[in-house]
């Protein structure tokens, strides 16, 4: 079986990370996966990259013009929405005429327009397509926010204030994608049982197959190791309890940075001794933004790309808070457990699928800094630490490995296939 997994970057971003994952995972247990990406950054051979030209940068920089339009001229949405206007028609190439099955994760910014997925669907091969997010199920956005529309139809989009109209942009896409899906089997994964839950309700999803698989993480990168050899290692002080805080742009206020401040505020104002024996690591775009807006010290570590740099640092903390207000299921969780480090965030999302309230970690109450900030001194200093970080890798290794991942997805290629041929 020959599987064809496109994303628009090879590295950059969770779907990214996840779909690399799952590629070796597909290679090492049977599969012949390739990755197709406009944006590649290695030498890897498994991966293809769309050919670099003008015309591949005019589709981002077209449909961001789009939508800033749409935005009156703000930023301040800019990359919450998509509209797949513009893209890459990838049925020419060699690896799509070679491959048995199509398998879409995270196509938006350019990489695949609704016509060119049009075009893979009238081609007749399989397509699975992993749902990083809500976009698949929703007119505009990836993640709702708590707008129910999608259950109907989309229109008066929160996210475009002014359009004062149901034909807004939201709208016009959402028909769209109406269009493009009925009468195509599409086989949509969620990576959590909460996003199963949320595009069974999507009336863009109705009668499609969903179901849910977890991302999978690779336990020989990401495990435990010496935690003061690890700390050496990334320039972290071998003398103090360490806090991380791991976001790809941590100026994202969907993850949860503000809410980060007030707890961290309220356990130095109940305990003013934190101040001399516990530091804030941070990693993550922007994360130099917050060297004076937390209570204790902070180590801002920008971006790190090499993975066994970053498996360091996940092992030099001592508790991984990720207090997002919206998420799928976030593999920086997943890589601080897999690392036998407790974690805590709030009750939202996938994130109580990951974290196991009080066995390895701290599921908070949503949006109350205060329970977060129990949670986080919980970990540190109440909890049965060896116990939290034993089960914490226990929880990786049981639901998360490369195998049981690997021969979930390989099921339902299968099925996709049967149904196809039936179908044919």
């Amino acid at each position: 079986m020959r599987v064809l997994i496109v994303n628009t970057s090879e590295k950059t971003g969770g779907a990214a990370v996840a779909a690399n994952r799952l590629m070796e995972a597909l290679n090492n247990n049977g599969v012949k996966a390739k990755m197709l990406v406009r944006d590649k950054d290695s030498d890897n051979i498994t991966v293809v990259g769309l050919k670099k030209s003008w015309f591949s940068r005019w589709n981002f920089l077209w449909e961001r013009w789009k939508i800033y339009s749409a935005l009156h001229l703000s930023r301040k949405h800019l990359f919450d929405i998509d509209t797949a206007s513009m893209g890459t028609d990838i049925t020419t190439m060699r690896e799509f005429k070679e491959a048995d099955i199509i398998h879409l994760h995270w196509i938006n910014q350019g990489m695949l327009s609704l016509t060119g997925i049009r075009k893979i669907l009238n081609s007749g091969k399989p397509v699975v397509w992993t749902m990083h997010d809500a976009w698949p199920a929703t007119g505009i956005c990836h993640y709702t926010r708590g707008c129910q529309a999608f259950t109907t139809i989309c229109g008066n989009c929160p996210f475009l204030p002014g359009e004062g109209s149901k034909k807004d942009l939201a709208n016009r896409v959402w028909h769209r994608k109406n269009q493009l899906f009925q009468g195509n089997n599409i086989s949509f994964v969620a990576c959590s049982k909460w996003l199963e839950g949320l595009s069974r309700k999507s009336a863009l999803l109705r009668g499609q197959e969903i179901t849910n698989i977890p991302n999978t993480i690779d336990t020989h990168v990401f495990c435990r190791k010496d935690k003061q050899e690890a700390r050496t290692r990334v320039g972290l002080p071998t003398d103090k309890r360490i806090i991380l805080f791991v976001s790809q742009r941590v100026t994202d206020r969907r993850k949860g940075m503000d809410f980060m401040i007030e707890a961290i505020d309220r356990l130095v104002a109940e305990r003013p001794e934190m101040k001399e024996n516990t530091v804030i690591a941070i990693m993550g775009g922007h994360s130099e933004n917050f060297d004076n807006h937390l209570a204790l010290p902070v180590y801002a570590l920008g971006y790190i790309h090499e993975e066994k740099k970053v498996a360091d640092v996940y092992n030099s903390a001592d508790v991984f808070v990720l207090p997002s207000l919206e998420d799928n299921l976030p593999n920086t969780i997943m890589e601080a457990l897999a690392c036998g480090v407790p974690s805590v965030g709030f009750k939202v999302g996938g994130i109580p699928e990951e974290i196991d309230h009080e066995k390895n970690g701290y599921v908070a109450k949503y949006r109350d800094s205060l329970d977060l900030a129990h949670g986080i001194y919980w970990c540190l200093c109440e909890a049965d630490y060896q116990m939290l970080s034993d089960n914490a890798i226990k929880k990786v290794t049981t639901a998360y490995s490369q195998r049981n991942v690997a021969l979930k997805y390989i099921e339902v290629y299968n099925q996709a296939l049967a149904t196809k041929n039936y179908n044919i």
